[in-house]
């Protein structure tokens, strides 16, 4: 993205937009929950607070590099998509993340909508 975006608000539709394969969701959501389990766990065994991050970007990762085949959020904007992610799996838990993804859809096609690409 060329501008800088000001908000979470604005920065959200951007994040839906970037998980438009249902796949990439679906190991986003994985993530999230293994790191809620690691969170809860830790009380526990610490330890296990390290495998935190592991868990939630290696799921999250896949789904990018291997199935949306874009950059992450996180390397641009590290705390809104922290937070997008979270929002994510509630909204998956609740069943209203399609909503979202349409309307992200609306305002960031994803590429196989926005035309042929130009001639080289």
């Amino acid at each position: 993205m060329a501008d800088r975006l000001g908000s979470f608000e604005e920065f959200w539709p951007f994040y839906v937009s970037q998980h438009h394969d249902p796949r990439n969701r679906a190991l986003h959501f994985v993530g999230t929950a293994g790191v809620l389990g690691c969170l809860a766990y830790g009380f526990w065994q610490p330890l296990s607070w390290a495998v935190c991050p592991l868990m939630g970007y290696g799921f999250a990762w896949v789904g990018h590099f291997l199935v949306e085949h874009n950059r992450p959020a996180t390397f641009t904007y590290p705390v809104w998509s922290l937070r997008g992610d979270f929002r994510m799996f509630r909204l998956i838990l609740v069943g209203r993340m399609g909503s979202e993804v349409a309307r992200a859809e609306a305002l960031f096609p994803p590429p196989s909508e926005q035309g042929p690409a130009p001639p080289p």
